[in-house]
């Protein structure tokens, strides 16, 4: 079939379609090549993909209305992956226009593509920070996520209201997919595996925060696609079961909408996985240790009970495996 992948010179978008052109789809790539960060690294990423014949690539930002409506009446594509966005929980604090532009107003155009041109499923991304100041783990997609802590998590939590509201009014099936902290090869520079390789590489300290004490489930690069498109895969109706007295947050009775967790179940804590990191470098890392910053939360579980239900898969790369993937990749792709 012929898929819209958003964000594709992006970390998850590029393994994404990667993984779709190998299995034989169709591709249409949509990427702003934003100055976020290394524009390089971006570009090494969509040279994996411009080589397939099966792979058409177009350069526009999501906040362009005509842009993303030429996209859709240009190529027609049959489903939609959803994972452009502005990255960086901690930007949105100094830029919360460009948030609001890329993740609210940019995810509104996506919405009005699939409307006009008879989408049979979007699949986007939202992001574990949506459960914010919950506290009981794991955490699952039944609970309520009334209390985001950032904005980055608050315009994903405005996109999985987005999306129920435009399966409901325009029959649209979607399904919204909550990330548990994504890293692997190829990831984002901004990311803490990649500041901290990058800084014991050259001798220089650390910033860690919460003393490292918080836990998260890290979940690899291969766990999150297989996920991904597996759920695509996956068109999703009504819940006979769903309750108006007692609505369920994953599901909906009035529209066909699923929401699920894709993160590993096994959560680590930050000093373990940066000793992993050290014994995979073959050097110590020189610590400051920091506070809790504001926004952050000090733990996360992901319950992917859902999801393997539904799909029959589940995340399971350690993340001893992961990091040394990691750095395998870092060495070769820095010399």
């Amino acid at each position: 079939m012929k898929v819209l992948v958003t964000g594709t010179a992006g970390f998850i978008g590029s393994h994404v379609a990667l993984k779709l052109l190998e299995r034989g789809d169709e591709v249409v790539g949509f990427d702003n090549l934003n100055d976020y960060y290394d524009v390089n690294l971006k570009k090494a990423r969509l040279a994996r993909l411009t080589n397939h014949s099966r792979y058409a690539h177009v350069e526009g930002d999501l906040a362009d209305r005509a842009a993303v409506e030429r996209a859709f009446q240009t190529h027609k594509p049959q489903r939609v992956i959803n994972l452009a966005a502005q990255a960086g929980v901690r930007y949105a604090a100094q830029n919360p226009h460009v948030y609001v532009s890329s993740n609210v107003t940019g995810f509104l155009h996506i919405l009005e593509g699939c409307r006009h041109h008879g989408v049979e499923h979007l699949v986007f991304a939202s992001t574990s920070s949506v459960y914010g100041a919950n506290t009981r783990m794991p955490f699952s997609e039944h609970q309520s996520t009334e209390h985001p802590l950032t904005l980055y998590a608050a315009t994903k939590k405005a996109n999985e209201q987005m999306a129920h509201s435009y399966a409901h009014l325009y029959g649209i099936p979607s399904t919204g997919l909550r990330f548990f902290t994504v890293y692997g090869p190829w990831g984002r520079p901004d990311m803490a595996l990649f500041l901290f390789t990058k800084a014991i590489l050259a001798g220089e300290p650390i910033k860690v925060f919460n003393h490292g004490q918080h836990k998260r489930s890290f979940t690899y690069i291969d766990d999150i696609v297989e996920g991904v498109v597996r759920v695509l895969d996956k068109v999703p109706g009504k819940n006979p079961d769903w309750d108006g007295n007692a609505p369920d947050p994953a599901s909906s009775g009035v529209s066909p909408y699923r929401i699920y967790n894709i993160g590993n179940e096994q959560p680590v804590e930050l000093l373990r996985y940066i000793e992993v990191l050290e014994q995979c470098l073959g050097r110590k890392a020189h610590m400051d240790m920091m506070p809790l910053q504001p926004g952050d939360v000090p733990d996360t579980e992901a319950d992917v009970s859902e999801l393997a239900l539904a799909i029959g898969y589940r995340p399971k790369v350690s993340v001893e495996e992961g990091v040394a993937n990691f750095v395998d990749w870092y060495k070769h792709y820095y010399s």
